[in-house]
């Protein structure tokens, strides 16, 4: 079956469909997805950059430090 005759297919299956929730995840499928990232404000997007130039450029600190200080907050 070519893409053609599969499309008129899936429109004629479309037209009598009665479902409300096929419907809906039928709509879901042609949704454009999004990257969580875009939705950043500049702000945040620069935060995230620093962080990774940091991290790339070795200023880190280790998990057991980050827990030792954590140990004594709780």
């Amino acid at each position: 079956m070519d893409i053609s005759a599969k499309k008129l297919e899936l429109m004629q299956l479309l037209l009598q469909e009665q479902e409300e929730t096929v419907l809906l995840k039928i709509e879901k499928a042609f949704e454009k997805e999004t990257d969580w990232y875009d939705d950043l404000s500049h702000k945040q997007k620069d935060a995230i950059q620093s962080g990774v130039e940091d991290a790339d450029n070795g200023r880190v600190v280790s998990h057991e430090k980050v827990m030792s200080k954590f140990d004594k907050w709780h």
